[in-house]
């Protein structure tokens, strides 16, 4: 692959001073550039990079067995950087032998969710390591690994409502939106909800049509999204200590949610079924997705008025 000189660098959005900026990925017209990864990385930025050339296919997948003609697919069909590519799929072989991704629409959506867009700069050249990063405000985007396997949990089909508490970096519902083209995102940190609303804008200004099926809100997400409900897939991507009543009440019968529950640093990441009997009785099943294995999550928070405040407990829901 020949890499052009580069001539163009988006400026980060600017955020609080315990924050660090987040490559913007914009439109750049018609002038393509492209650049090495070793050249992207001591700038600093991700590469400003053209337009995606072929429109999203449903039924189009990379191939899944060969990495060089994964990468090749994948430039031609998405336009994305070869070194990128060559970090995600090494990680994606490893979620695979690591039994984090099992179903092929899991693997497909892995390797289509250009992981690099959603971290910051600083943690561009870690972006696919098997770890949590920092992305200001005090919260992470999760190891790709876990973020698998909490999706994979939730068996997610095409024309799925599904909603993600915890909008976050935006990683996760970007890979859902490869999944099912009905996907809800709530963010309880404002300037975070209004920044990853824009990345998501740019991406679908540059191609990724996908991305069009995501629509975001800033709000408590204890309270789920009513107006919207109800929900085939919830899953929760931050930490509490008991499952929220609202987003069960706004869960379909035999609807599933994937939730981390526990306290601080030694929680477990629940599959939850709300399971409906041939009489219409409603119960509730439990299952650990990592069979007694800890995860750790940042905490859940609750919003009052304007203000962030600490982790909701079951007394704080009035029926």
């Amino acid at each position: 692959m020949q890499f052009h000189q580069l001539k163009h660098f988006a400026h980060g959005e600017r955020r609080h001073a315990a924050s660090v900026q987040l490559c913007p990925s914009p439109l750049l017209g018609r002038r393509r550039f492209m650049l090495g990864t070793a050249a992207a990385l001591a700038v600093g930025c991700l590469p400003a990079e053209a337009n995606v050339p072929v429109p999203y296919d449903w039924n189009a997948a990379p191939p899944m067995d060969d990495k060089l003609s994964f990468i090749e697919w994948m430039v031609r069909n998405r336009n994305e950087e070869a070194g990128f590519l060559g970090q995600r799929w090494d990680r994606f072989r490893q979620a695979v032998a690591s039994r984090d991704l099992w179903d092929q629409r899991d693997m497909r959506a892995f390797l289509l969710t250009p992981r690099e867009h959603f971290v910051t700069n600083p943690n561009l050249g870690r972006a696919y390591g098997p770890h949590p990063l920092g992305i200001g405000y005090g919260v992470t985007i999760s190891d790709p690994h876990i973020v698998a396997r909490m999706t994979s949990a939730l068996n997610v089909a095409r024309g799925n409502r599904a909603l993600e508490v915890g909008t976050g970096s935006g990683y996760q519902s970007a890979y859902l939106a490869n999944l099912t083209d009905k996907v809800w995102s709530i963010e309880i940190i404002k300037p975070l909800a209004e920044r990853t609303r824009r990345l998501y804008d740019s991406l679908i200004e540059r191609g990724y049509d996908e991305y069009k099926s995501i629509t975001t809100r800033h709000a408590d997400g204890y309270y789920g999204w009513e107006q919207e409900a109800p929900f085939d897939k919830v899953i929760v991507t931050c930490a509490i200590d008991h499952i929220p009543p609202p987003l069960l009440q706004q869960m379909k019968p035999n609807g599933i949610m994937v939730i981390p529950v526990g306290p601080p640093g030694a929680q477990h990441a629940l599959k939850v079924t709300k399971q409906q009997a041939a009489d219409g009785s409603i119960s509730i099943a439990r299952s650990d997705i990592y069979h007694g294995g800890r995860v750790s999550f940042v905490p859940f928070t609750r919003l009052e008025g304007d203000l962030i405040k600490g982790t909701p407990s079951a007394s704080d829901w009035r029926l």
